[in-house]
């Protein structure tokens, strides 16, 4: 009995041996307060350690949603700024944020006209009661965020775009205006008439059709921005019933007629104060009429609210925390909580805000927000801010056609990702010692790993 079982342990320990022995990766962002951000922020070093460790067990065959990855907005404010670096800097700006071995950006957004960070208001149909739209025109972004967006096909020509107004024309709203929508909020909303709504559903095929003569594709129009608000910058009222009957009474016949093949989605919806997305999908007729959802600064309950009353439902993640400006260390470390709250709740990618701001970082109506990016336009510097560190990491490694999968830890703050050959454990240790990491493949112990101080990690192991 002994010469049956002895070989067999021997064999058994020998095959886990090679197994746990199995080379791992860890690549790094470092977040020191008052250290600059290189262009190329990742760092690599082995996994290895000789210490116990956060246990971490993953479950590779249990999948989720489909990654469609990293991306963030393109603006009037910070395509202006991007325009006066020499062509030399702005292909190297462009290359650092949309590279495949950098930044990696694959879904971004724009405004249709004039978003909150454009120059001031302004939209494409500026003649009142144009509703055939013959003076329709985008020849004011020819300068600024048309070319800002075209640079980004150089190093990402599969890129995906979305695009979505914060306001219509001001002649379509009974202020009559695009912004100053505090100061009258009951008249921030479109004109209650068909004529208004049969134009602004032309207005946006117009918009797909114009751009498309630019060489730029939007793949999708999430059909307004923040609908629950009603601001100082350009902003518009519309409530889910009224989004829902817009898409099957106007938009939708529009773009048939039109061939237009963009997908229209709801949104883009909060929960501030309200649950219109909620409302939206409980509607089976709206969520029928709209290709998907498109959400921010959404919480992650909802987000499962949503999922348990449309189990089909689409996300889109539209936009990241604005913050105020201050682009600190701990900010871009609360980003990877961010990112973690929607890819782990079943959103497959995730949308920066501003991808460049100028020296200012003030939005034409005063205020100021984070950017990736900082471009001084009288010295002609560049400054790569934390956020740009935090998001670099994400883009590189969160790669389109990857799966979530199954994961346990008492460390909450984690992201499991996997290919068809490896997987990624993101991680955050914004403490001042180095965290370990006991990785496991469900049963099997995998590698013990140390994750540097002060960074953002992903942990890569080969596991086929």
């Amino acid at each position: 009995m002994k010469k049956i079982v002895f070989p067999l342990i021997i064999i058994l320990v020998a095959s886990f041996q090679a197994y746990a022995q199995k080379d791992v990766d860890v690549y790094y962002v470092e977040l020191i307060e008052g250290q600059s951000i290189e262009a190329n922020p990742v760092k690599k070093i082995e996994g290895k350690s000789d210490e116990k460790g956060i246990s971490v067990r993953i479950y590779p065959d249990i999948t989720f949603q489909t990654i469609e990855g990293i991306g963030g907005a393109f603006n009037e404010i910070g395509g202006e700024a991007l325009m006066s670096l020499s062509e030399t800097q702005q292909n190297d700006i462009m290359k650092n944020l949309f590279d495949s071995s950098l930044a990696n950006f694959t879904v971004c957004r724009t405004a249709i006209g004039a978003s909150d960070f454009g120059i001031d208001a302004y939209s494409y149909s500026e003649v009142p009661n144009d509703y055939k739209m013959k003076k329709f025109s985008i020849e004011r972004e020819k300068t600024s965020v048309i070319p800002f967006i075209q640079m980004a096909y150089k190093y990402k020509p599969e890129m995906e775009l979305f695009a979505s107004p914060w306001s219509p024309p001001g002649w379509m709203k009974e202020s009559g205006l695009m912004d100053r929508g505090e100061e009258f909020p009951e008249k921030n909303v479109l004109k209650n008439d068909p004529k208004i709504y049969k134009t602004y559903a032309l207005y946006f095929s117009k918009y797909v059709e114009a751009y498309a003569k630019e060489g730029i594709s939007v793949n999708k129009i999430v059909i307004q921005n923040e609908q629950d608000v009603s601001t100082k910058y350009p902003s518009n009222h519309m409530p889910p019933e009224e989004m829902g009957e817009f898409v099957i009474n106007y938009l939708r016949p529009q773009f048939a007629k039109a061939k237009i093949p963009t997908e229209i989605w709801a949104g883009t919806f909060r929960t501030a104060k309200r649950l219109d997305g909620l409302e939206f999908v409980s509607n089976t007729d709206y969520r029928e009429a709209v290709d998907g959802i498109g959400v921010q600064y959404m919480n992650s309950r909802q987000i499962e609210n949503m999922q348990a009353v449309y189990p089909d439902i689409n996300f889109l993640h539209t936009e990241g925390n604005c913050y105020g400006g201050k682009n600190s260390v701990d900010q871009a470390f609360s980003r990877f909580n961010e990112v973690a709250s929607f890819i782990n709740h079943g959103v497959p990618n995730f949308c920066y805000w501003n991808m460049i701001l100028n020296e200012d970082s003030s939005s034409g109506w005063g205020w100021k927000q984070n950017s990736l990016i900082k471009i001084n336009r009288k010295e002609k510097t560049v400054t790569y801010n934390p956020d740009y560190a935090t998001m670099a990491l994400f883009g590189r490694f969160m790669r389109p056609g990857m799966k979530r999968i199954a994961s346990a830890s008492w460390y909450s703050e984690t992201i499991t990702l996997a290919d068809d050959k490896n997987i990624y454990l993101f991680v955050k240790n914004s403490s001042d010692k180095a965290k370990t990491f006991d990785i496991w493949l469900k049963d099997d112990q995998t590698k013990v790993v140390d994750v540097p101080a002060h960074t953002i990690s992903v942990i890569v192991t080969n596991y086929k």
